[in-house]
């Protein structure tokens, strides 16, 4: 299997204090060879969090190299073409950087009490709209009878650059697998831990293999919280503690604290698992701390990652 492994960042809530210092730490992880961006999909929340799919087109203008997506919209709180063209305008002026990432969302997400949203339709609204989004980037006038959307002579321009604008899958259910493997070219893992993403990643093997549309080997991702430093350092008790109440996990098998060394281990653990591409999410609450989790990963974390696992050499 070739390895082909890539890390990137990712944030929920903004632990920036302005906007100036969030545009340095993105420069930041521009100039510093993180692989992509990520943003987490929340649009109600008493925490501050950026809108994603603006956060993203903003990440576009100003970086010129870095990659970008959402782990992962809830296909099932938004409009299937609206989103669609939001993807395509962003792929478009970005030169194809947009990493789409799509799932029904958490049944634990605010949304759905205070918009008044049936989540026994997450599933069936997910599918209809990875249907229609795949179609409207590859087709020029989409038709379409759903039980939640209906579409006639449906088309949007300009297609994304990216000739297969690559889908990204999240969830661990048979479902989520079932979807993978009929919709997907990858799949990011959330609170998955190392032993728990192995049987997803070899369900969604045999069922994309079943349905005549292998997913390439690189193309699995996992995602932690870590933090260079102890389990006691302020913040990061408490952030454990929510993550044990809202998943009833472990935070331990989880979330990777320590050093260096802890956080390699933590990554070669998940690729044994099958997992090649990363979203770490620092643990940090301000700009500071911000800064020195992503220098580290830099710093520390990146040349060992490229000395462990050297990329494919290109063909000519």
């Amino acid at each position: 299997m070739k390895q082909n492994i890539a890390i990137g960042l990712g944030i929920t809530e903004f632990p920036f204090s302005s906007a100036r210092a969030f545009w340095r730490w993105v420069d930041l992880c521009e100039q510093g060879g993180i692989d992509s961006l990520w943003q987490t999909d929340r649009l109600i929340s008493r925490e501050p969090i950026l809108e994603c799919m603006t956060m993203l087109a903003a990440v576009a203008g100003r970086t010129k190299r870095i990659k970008f997506g959402v782990n992962v919209v809830s296909l099932a709180m938004r409009d299937p073409v609206l989103l669609a063209k939001q993807c395509a305008t962003i792929d478009v002026l970005s030169d194809g950087r947009l990493l789409p990432g799509f799932g029904i969302g958490s049944p634990r997400g605010p949304e759905w009490t205070a918009l008044h949203l049936d989540t026994t339709t997450r599933g069936r609204r997910t599918d209809e709209a990875l249907e229609i989004i795949s179609r409207l980037w590859s087709q020029d006038s989409v038709d379409f009878d759903g039980r939640h959307n209906k579409l006639t002579g449906a088309s949007i321009a300009p297609k994304p650059v990216q000739k297969e604008l690559p889908i990204w899958i999240g969830g661990a259910s048979d479902a989520a697998i079932r979807r993978t493997a009929k919709y997907g070219t990858g799949w990011q893992g959330g609170p998955e831990t190392p032993s728990q993403i192995a049987p997803i990643i070899s369900g969604i093997r045999a069922a994309s293999l079943a349905a005549g549309r292998p997913i390439d080997e690189d193309h699995y991702g996992a995602a932690f919280p870590f933090h260079f430093g102890r389990a006691d350092d302020p913040g990061i008790a408490r952030a454990m503690e929510a993550f044990r109440k809202r998943t009833g996990q472990e935070a331990e098998d989880y979330f990777a604290i320590g050093n260096a060394q802890t956080i390699q281990d933590r990554i070669e653990a998940y690729v044994e698992a099958g997992a090649q591409k990363f979203i770490l999410r620092p643990m940090a609450r301000d700009d500071e701390g911000m800064m020195a989790e992503t220098r580290k990963i830099i710093d520390e974390i990146l040349p060992r990652v490229a000395a462990r696992w050297p990329k494919p050499a290109k063909a000519a």
